[in-house]
């Protein structure tokens, strides 16, 4: 295992980081934030940061708008779009908090779900490194559906990871692991192989899917499976080439 001592919070810094990937979003964003407001308040302090990954509708104007009198939300802006792995990475590098979850800004990810994310690595950080969402009653087309079961199953044939669905965006996990992990583009779809791969635990929770209320998807076939089978050779092997560190002590030389 990389670090198996518990993540702490600096001073002053809070105890959750959430991070929000927004890609012309435009009218999921208010609804979306106070939710995450309801849900956590109360329950740790946190920080939720918006990173509009290059969106050329009013998905900048609507975050500006709603950091009146939020002190906790904060905005990263990719001038051109980079895509959901790398928004993600922008948000998880910018966060305060050693404990970080995300969720989809399509507000089709219920932000209800979040403390039952982040309440098992509250009460085991030195072992449960992810705690991943896994949806039920999916809200897509049925083409959509075969795609994500085609990819889900061949993934967790090859890497024997556990998860039924690795695509859902809610996931709350140790931000000093996740930094660790090696970065590539589609690297949120493989996090509970990467996570196991450094010896920690990952447990699943089933969340409820929600319909999208505005916009449309920014992912394609070409993201889902022909991409995706790249990834999932570079990811296989780094899991093959995995070596762990010894443990080691230092000798000096006094007396016994």
């Amino acid at each position: 295992m990389s670090d198996v001592s518990s993540p702490i919070s600096a001073p002053g810094a809070p105890e959750v980081s959430v991070v929000v990937p927004f890609k012309n979003e435009a009218g999921n964003i208010a609804p979306l934030i106070a939710e995450i407001e309801a849900a956590l308040t109360g329950r740790w302090s946190f920080e939720v940061i918006c990173i509009d990954d290059g969106s050329r509708d009013a998905t900048g104007a609507e975050i500006k708008a709603q950091q009146a009198g939020r002190p906790w939300l904060r905005h990263l802006r990719h001038m051109v779009s980079c895509g959901q792995s790398a928004a993600i990475h922008s948000g998880v590098a910018a966060a305060r908090g050693p404990l970080v979850a995300t969720l989809d800004g399509d507000g089709q990810n219920d932000p209800k779900f979040l403390p039952d994310l982040i309440g098992p690595i509250i009460a085991r950080p030195s072992r449960i490194g992810l705690v991943a969402g896994q949806r039920v009653e999916r809200q897509a087309t049925g083409f959509k559906k075969f795609q994500s079961r085609v990819a889900n199953d061949v993934r967790r044939i090859v890497l024997k990871d556990g998860a039924r669905d690795s695509g859902c965006g809610l996931k709350a996990f140790r931000r000093d692991v996740f930094l660790g992990l090696p970065f590539f583009d589609g690297l949120h779809r493989f996090l509970p192989a990467l996570f196991r791969r450094d010896g920690f635990d990952v447990v699943f929770v089933d969340v409820v899917d929600r319909e999208r209320h505005h916009g449309k998807s920014n992912y394609g076939m070409m993201d889902r499976l022909l991409v995706g089978l790249i990834d999932l050779a570079g990811v296989w092997w780094l899991i093959q080439r995995r070596r762990h560190l010894p443990a080691v002590s230092e000798v000096t030389g006094d007396a016994d």
